[in-house]
């Protein structure tokens, strides 16, 4: 329990500081020129809640086997395949579902996702391998 409550703290600025990169800075202006009639202020404890939870998935099917396995690979790989799953899961449901949802979001999006989760899980698993090991 001790060295997956590390993992999952070794993931968090890891996530927060590469996705505040991606959603601050280089992807901001295309989706609020994708979105910006969708957009409202940030619900910030519910994104925050987002945050946390994702990043608990990511450490049980991700980055935690890997670091028991020791393996590099495998925390990429499944961390972008939870990615991909969990991005895909938000895109295409929005999708589906509401007005005006364009479709170039989705496939950015879930491309993202799976970049940035593979990313983490592969942070935090270097991070694990050198601090806990």
């Amino acid at each position: 329990m001790r060295t997956f409550a590390a993992l999952y703290l070794f993931s968090v600025p890891v996530f927060f500081a590469i996705d505040m990169l991606w959603l601050g800075v280089i992807a901001q202006p295309f989706y609020r020129g994708q979105l910006g009639h969708l957009m409202g202020p940030i619900n910030w404890p519910v994104a925050v809640a987002f945050y946390f939870i994702f990043l608990v998935g990511l450490t049980i099917f991700a980055t935690g086997p890997a670091f028991e396995l020791r393996s590099l690979g495998h925390a990429i790989l499944y961390g972008g395949l939870f990615g991909f799953f969990a991005y895909a899961t938000y895109d295409l449901t929005n999708w589906a579902t509401l007005r005006d949802w364009p479709a170039i979001v989705v496939f950015v999006d879930i491309i993202w996702g799976t970049v940035l989760s593979a990313s983490v899980a592969a942070g935090a698993y270097l991070l694990g391998t050198t601090f806990l090991r």
